[in-house]
């Protein structure tokens, strides 16, 4: 199992570390837990290995074990981090209430994301019960999803500077998503000049076949675009007439009010593309 971060491997990665953290994310995979038989094929490491850093693991909390079938699952110690890192985020909060009546207002599900190892992460989701149809998107909070082909990642991606964001381009390519995915390098950055002077962008069934999604950037009091919030659901809710006409408005003005309510005062130092 290889595990792909937007940072290259460090030379002096401790080994045990590295270890720990592929275990936690590969029994975090399956709501069906993980076997130490199916950890060590799949990890390529002798069972003994697997079966000490679990113990250790489940002494602390990090890991439980069913003692009938002996699979392993997360531990609920992870809750607790889980809500220690919600509190660090103190914009989550800002744009809770602000995030609720935005999905209110459209009646479609909004999304609050923030971009970590070159994917964008869900950090809170609101929907709605008048969304038509019953809709409900796969997306949950703390799941990834690749930049280049949502919303939310195309408009933080559009402020940064021409350097990075050619590396971006480097380490990961414009994977093909669906039909409609951007995949020329070229074309994708004239998409992001122009996203960067809109102010806003829109994943026209680009990330998946019969979603729309449109999002904005939220900055911080120094001007920095540090998260992202965005309106999604099926192509035959958010129409592009209703985007157009209502979305856009609600979901700019929306960005606008967590970005001022953080202490962002619009100006050029947001706005401007480092050299």
């Amino acid at each position: 199992m290889e595990r792909k971060t937007a940072q290259s491997k460090p030379n002096n990665l401790v080994q045990t570390i590295e270890r720990v953290s592929l275990i936690l994310e590969m029994v975090g995979q399956t709501s069906q837990g993980m076997s130490i038989r199916d950890l060590s094929a799949g990890l390529n490491l002798p069972k003994g290995t697997i079966h000490r850093i679990l113990s250790s693991l489940s002494y602390f909390g990090y890991i439980r074990q069913n003692p009938e079938t002996k699979i392993y699952f997360l531990g609920l110690k992870l809750m607790d981090l889980n809500a220690q890192l919600s509190n660090q985020l103190d914009f989550r909060k800002v744009a809770e209430p602000i995030l609720r009546d935005l999905a209110e207002k459209t009646k479609q599900t909004a999304h609050l994301v923030i971009l970590d190892r070159d994917a964008v992460v869900y950090v809170d989701k609101i929907e709605t019960q008048q969304q038509a149809g019953g809709l409900k998107m796969a997306s949950r909070v703390g799941s990834r999803n690749p930049a280049h082909s949502s919303a939310v990642g195309k408009v933080l991606l559009s402020y940064f500077p021409e350097e990075a964001l050619e590396d971006f381009l480097q380490r990961n390519g414009l994977p093909r998503r669906t039909a409609n995915t951007i995949t020329d390098p070229e074309a994708f950055r004239e998409h992001l000049k122009i996203v960067r002077s809109q102010g806003y962008a829109m994943d026209d069934e680009e990330n998946e076949k019969g979603i729309r999604c449109l999002g904005a950037p939220i900055f911080d009091g120094k001007g920095r675009p540090v998260a992202a919030i965005s309106v999604s659901g099926s192509v035959f809710q958010v129409t592009k007439k209703a985007v157009h006409d209502v979305i856009k408005g609600e979901v700019l003005a929306a960005a606008v009010e967590i970005s001022r309510r953080l202490g962002f005062q619009d100006g050029e130092s947001g706005r401007e593309r480092s050299k």
